[in-house]
């Protein structure tokens, strides 16, 4: 097979392959006498492995995978492979508590009137992080605090609190700054219901996804290890 011949299936280049194959996705590659790459049904279901790893693997972590695969490091690379799994199953367990959060906000009214406001210590102190962060959260409009006329000092409503809890939330579920902003500009205008519901839902979805990619990846890696052995075995390199 020749490079051409592995790239039609997937709708890739010669030149894709041939950077794949340098950059050791694929198994070592025979060549003919006159230097041409010549490829195999080994090459070809390494190929998509890779493919299908990247969809729930980063395209870093897909290429660290088939690497030690075809170095003979299974263990490096399914302990890769746990690794992506413990990080979606903990972003599952964040996806619920910030949903158990945000539905209590969708059936019950912000104590706009209860409670003092806080200053920017002792929101901190109630969050468990620094003073900084919530600085940072109020420059990228997660929150809005007002300023005490007399001090200029920051004053933390009942409101920015919830919006302070809903943050610090989605940060443990690794939701960049600006999403998180946009999140809760969209629960502000909406009062809570839509914008909680859109939100939820997909995030839920990308889990989804990203758990049928895993699931994917590692079919199409498990063919490709079976095939490998049978390669190995057959040319008694075991």
């Amino acid at each position: 097979m020749r490079p051409i011949d592995l790239a039609r299936e997937h709708g890739l280049s010669a030149q894709a392959i041939r950077n794949y194959d340098d950059a050791r996705v694929l198994p070592p590659t025979e060549r003919t006498a006159t230097g041409y790459r010549r490829y195999t049904p080994l090459h070809a279901q390494a190929l998509r492995a890779f493919l299908a790893l990247r969809g729930g693997h980063s395209h870093q972590q897909a290429v660290a995978i088939m690497r030690a695969t075809n170095r003979g490091d299974t263990e490096s690379a399914y302990e890769l492979i746990d690794t992506a799994h413990v990080a979606l199953l903990a972003e599952r367990e964040t996806r619920t508590e910030v949903a158990k959060a945000l539905n209590a906000l969708s059936t019950t009214k912000p104590p706009a009137t209860q409670g003092h406001p806080l200053t920017v210590g002792e929101l901190a102190r109630r969050l468990g992080v620094h003073p900084a962060t919530l600085r940072t959260w109020e420059t990228h409009g997660i929150l809005r605090p007002a300023r005490d006329r007399a001090t200029g000092y920051r004053e933390y409503s009942p409101e920015c609190v919830r919006d302070a809890e809903i943050a610090r939330q989605l940060r443990q579920g690794d939701y960049p700054l600006p999403r998180i902003a946009q999140f809760l500009d969209s629960l502000r205008e909406a009062g809570g219901t839509d914008a909680l519901r859109v939100f939820l839902e997909s995030w839920q979805a990308r889990l989804t996804t990203r758990g049928r990619n895993l699931l994917a990846g590692a079919a199409q890696l498990d063919c490709y290890l079976t095939l490998l052995d049978q390669t190995r075995r057959s040319s008694g390199t075991e």
